[in-house]
C-alpha cells in the first residue's frame, strides 16, 4: 500500500512534530485534536520550528510554504476518513488510547493502516481495540521529531507482513531510520533509557549530586548529548511516570519501581519544559 495522505491524532509535542515531518516529506497530512487551542498551539510550533530551518537554509521559504501547505488541522475527526495511515499520539493513557483508536477504526477506510505513537504500552492490547489488527502497528517517534532520525516499529501478535513493510516504506519516504521491536513494555530504547533516567532521579533524590552536577557528569562522562534529568525535562516528567508505572506493572519486578520524587514531581505539576519547572527552570 503506498501511503499519500497520513492522520495525526493530537496536536501537542509529539504529534506536531510527526505532522511536520510528514508534510515535509511531500505527504497530505489531517492533523486531529479535540480542541481549536490545541490546534493553534501545535501549528504554532510547526511554523516556529519551519522558520528555524529557514533561518539555518536547511530549507528554503519555498519548502516552509510547501510543507505549510500539506498540512489541515481539523478537531472534525470525520476528517480522518481519507487517510491511508493514521497516527494516533495522544497522551500515554492505556484507556484514553484505546478509545481513540476505537473511534479511528469506525472512520478510516477498511484498507487503511492505523498506528500507534505509544513509547510503552501493549501494540497486541491496542490492535485488538480495532476491527483490522493485522493493519495495525507500532511507530514510535522520539522526541524532538523533526530532529531525531529514529522511529521504532513494533509488530502486534497480529501485524501483518504487508503492514510491517509499509511502515517501513513509510519510515523511509519521511527521511526516518526504522529499527524493528518486539511488543514488550518500553519496547527496546524506552526499556533501556527511562529505567537510566528514573535512577537519575533516585541519585538526586539521596541528595549524592545536584542535578546540575549529575547532568553534567554524564554528558561529559559518558558522552551523552543531553543530561539525563534534562532529558526527562525534555520528554515530560508525566510521561516518564505512565511508562515507569508500565514497566513496574508488567514485569512486577521492584528494579522498575518509580523513583518518588519523580512521582512528587508530577503532582506539583513540574512536568519539565511545558510547564516551566522540572528537575531545572525554563523562565
Amino acid at each position: 500500500m503506498q501511503i499519500r495522505t497520513v492522520g495525526v491524532v493530537g496536536a501537542g509535542t509529539m504529534g506536531n512534530g510527526i505532522a511536520q515531518v510528514c508534510a515535509m516529506a511531500g505527504l497530505k497530512v489531517i492533523m486531529v485534536d479535540i480542541s481549536e487551542a490545541a490546534l493553534a498551539r501545535g501549528e504554532q510550533t510547526i511554523n516556529a520550528s519551519l522558520d528555524r530551518l529557514v533561518r539555518k537554509e536547511t530549507i528554503d521559504a519555498g519548502a516552509k510554504a510547501a510543507a505549510l501547505a500539506n498540512l489541515v488541522s481539523t478537531t472534525d475527526k470525520q476528517a480522518l476518513a481519507e487517510a491511508d495511515l493514521v497516527i494516533e499520539a495522544a497522551t500515554e493513557a492505556e484507556a484514553l488510547k484505546l478509545a481513540i483508536l476505537k473511534d479511528i477504526d469506525a472512520i478510516v477506510r477498511p484498507d487503511a493502516l492505523i498506528a500507534s505513537n505509544t513509547s510503552s504500552i501493549s501494540i497486541t492490547k491496542l490492535a485488538a481495540a480495532t476491527s483490522r489488527p493485522d493493519k495495525f502497528i507500532g511507530t514510535h517517534f522520539f522526541n524532538p521529531v523533526p530532529v531525531l532520525a529514529l522511529v521504532e516499529l513494533i509488530r502486534g501478535l497480529q501485524t501483518s507482513d504487508e503492514t510491517q513493510a509499509a511502515a517501513e516504506a513509510f519510515v523511509a519516504k519521511i527521511g526516518k531510520t526504522s529499527i524493528n521491536a518486539k511488543n514488550s513494555p518500553g519496547f527496546a530504547v524506552n526499556r533501556i533509557l527511562v529505567p537510566m533516567i528514573n535512577e537519575a532521579v533516585f541519585v538526586l533524590q539521596e541528595g549524592l549530586a545536584s542535578a546540575e552536577d549529575i547532568d553534567a557528569g554524564m554528558k561529559l562522562g559518558c558522552g551523552q548529548p543531553i543530561g539525563p534529568l534534562a532529558l526527562a525535562d525534555l520528554i515530560g516528567l508525566d510521561t516518564l511516570l505512565a511508562v515507569m508505572d508500565v514497566f513496574y506493572h508488567s514485569f512486577n519486578d521492584s528494579k522498575y519501581r518509580p523513583a518518588p520524587l519523580l512521582r512528587e514531581m508530577v503532582e506539583a505539576g513540574y512536568l519539565g519544559r511545558k510547564s516551566g519547572r522540572g528537575f531545572h527552570r525554563y523562565d
